[in-house]
């Protein structure tokens, strides 16, 4: 299992205000990000995990769910998080005309406004496929599409103990991206184990800055 996967790497040599797929290298720090929340079971639990260990994060919400949970959004920006856009519904992308694509990026950043004053948010794509109309958009508009460095692969049907044997054998490099689900267990097992362990390596975990 190799959690740093070539396909996202030619996109490292586009600007990272249009696409962004590390953070700063410069320091001994990890963002980790998580996708398809929020989720009324697993997210709390992540929260009270990420606050014993005095981390913070990037939260890439999809708007439906996070209309149907707003008071785990405010809980997200009241604890020091930074929200991320994963679209409305987390539908195929690149199956989508681009009006349609625009169309879910733009509802889910005006309801994650309405939590945190941001008018644009950083733009995963569901599955992280997404159309060459479609980042031609974001880079006009002037949101950036933010990838991963680094795969936890918590969504796969590996188990934890699996998960946490592939991050010891590929530890993380400062700076990373690192990609998490906040829906599920498995993040959950493997972060209990690896976070003590990246903290006792010297790492730091902050969200994602905003687009200067």
């Amino acid at each position: 299992m190799n959690p740093r996967p070539r396909k996202l790497q030619a996109l490292r040599w586009l600007p990272t205000r249009w696409v962004l797929t590390r953070g700063d290298a410069g320091g001994r720090v990890l963002h980790l990000t998580f996708d398809d929340g929020p989720d009324p079971e697993h997210t709390p639990r992540m929260l009270e995990l990420l606050a014993a260990h005095g981390a913070r994060a990037t939260f890439f919400l999809i708007g439906a769910r996070a209309e149907r949970h707003p008071a785990l959004v405010e809980r997200l920006v009241r604890e020091g998080h930074a929200l991320g856009n994963h679209s409305w519904h987390h539908r195929h992308f690149d199956t989508l005309p681009v009006a349609e694509q625009r169309a879910e990026i733009d509802r889910t950043d005006a309801l994650l406004c309405g939590h945190d004053g941001l008018p644009r948010h950083d733009f995963r794509p569901p599955r992280g496929r997404l159309t060459g109309g479609m980042m031609l958009d974001c880079i006009r508009r002037g949101q950036r599409i933010a990838y991963w460095s680094y795969d936890s692969l918590d969504y796969s049907e590996r188990a934890p103990d699996a998960l946490i044997a592939s991050a010891r054998r590929h530890p993380p490099r400062p700076g990373e991206i690192v990609l998490l689900h906040d829906d599920g267990e498995r993040s959950l097992r493997l972060l209990e184990t690896m976070l003590p362990e990246w903290a006792a390596a010297g790492f730091g975990f902050a969200p994602l800055r905003p687009v200067a």
